[in-house]
């Protein structure tokens, strides 16, 4: 896909889908689609098309998927194809990193399927997801600006929670790991915080650095998992002391413990217990006296 104006002059208007979007067929035989504010208006099928009034193109999938694109295409207001494709195109900047067609139309299906909700008064629920700012600083960061730049280019107010929607996006687009290995980890990672946060009877202030210290942490214990080089030692001195001193956070480590082997087969060994309990124990003293930390 290219995102940005090409060089070469298009062979023509194959198809006006409305006036700002035309369908061209390249040289290769590919259906191009053509955007630009009002490039498509009182346009002929033979006419030439000034290549300076492109602001967007995109080469369609065939089939299905593509009769798809070039539907959404039609009938998203252009407003919101131009806010979206404007969003993208710094992301792309700031991640360096192509983002791609694909990850363009999603944004720009899931923009307008947002923008009708809201028009008739839905809000669409997305669960909590802190972990979200913490693993991902600089696609949190990159989402965070294209909700701004298309609120404020649509002259529409977003929901905050778009910043997760589009850094999901952004996660798909920018990490190719095999066997969903990001995802997979990010979920199992969430499940340990949902285990901390029933096994304390408190919600974890995401905001603070110990939850991000015990997050990072998590996240590399897993990593540890999947490379099998977990920490260990031969003394066990100091994982007893700190069972025994700190015994809520003993008993979710141990319920960690049991999650992991049964999501990995991988039994953890007392010394990655022993660091799982101390960070435990730091959010349990964090949160301790603040009417229970639940909301």
């Amino acid at each position: 896909m290219s995102q940005r104006r090409e060089g070469s002059r298009p062979a023509g208007a194959h198809k006006v889908l409305n006036n700002n979007v035309v369908i061209t067929v390249d040289g290769s035989g590919r259906e191009r689609v053509l955007m630009g504010r009002g490039l498509g208006f009182g346009l002929k099928p033979t006419d030439e098309i000034d290549p300076t009034r492109v602001e967007k193109t995109f080469v369609l999938d065939a089939g299905a998927e593509g009769d798809r694109e070039r539907q959404m295409l039609t009938d998203v207001p252009y407003e919101v194809i131009e806010a979206v494709t404007r969003a993208v195109d710094d992301a792309d900047r700031t991640l360096g990193h192509a983002l791609g067609r694909r990850f363009t139309i999603a944004v720009i299906d899931h923009v307008q399927f947002v923008l009708e909700r809201l028009d008739q008064g839905v809000r669409i629920p997305t669960a909590r997801m802190p972990e979200l700012r913490v693993l991902y600083p600089h696609e949190f960061a990159a989402a965070e600006t294209m909700a701004a730049q298309i609120a404020a280019h649509l002259d529409r107010e977003l929901p905050a929670e778009e910043a997760v929607f589009l850094t999901m996006h952004l996660l798909n687009a920018t990490r190719d790991e095999p066997n969903g290995t990001a995802a997979l980890l990010f979920r199992r990672l969430q499940h340990i915080v949902t285990v901390v946060e029933s096994g304390l009877g408190v919600r974890l202030d995401a905001e603070s650095a110990d939850y991000a210290r015990f997050i990072l942490h998590i996240q590399f214990l897993l990593q540890r998992l999947v490379n099998k080089s977990m920490l260990d030692s031969d003394d066990s001195s100091f994982y007893e002391f700190a069972s025994r001193s700190y015994p809520r956070a003993a008993a979710c480590a141990d319920q960690i413990t049991d999650y992991i082997h049964a999501a990995t087969g991988s039994e953890l060994t007392r010394e990655e217990k022993l660091y799982i309990i101390v960070h435990v124990e730091r959010l349990s003293q964090r949160v301790s006296g603040a009417d229970g930390g639940a909301t």
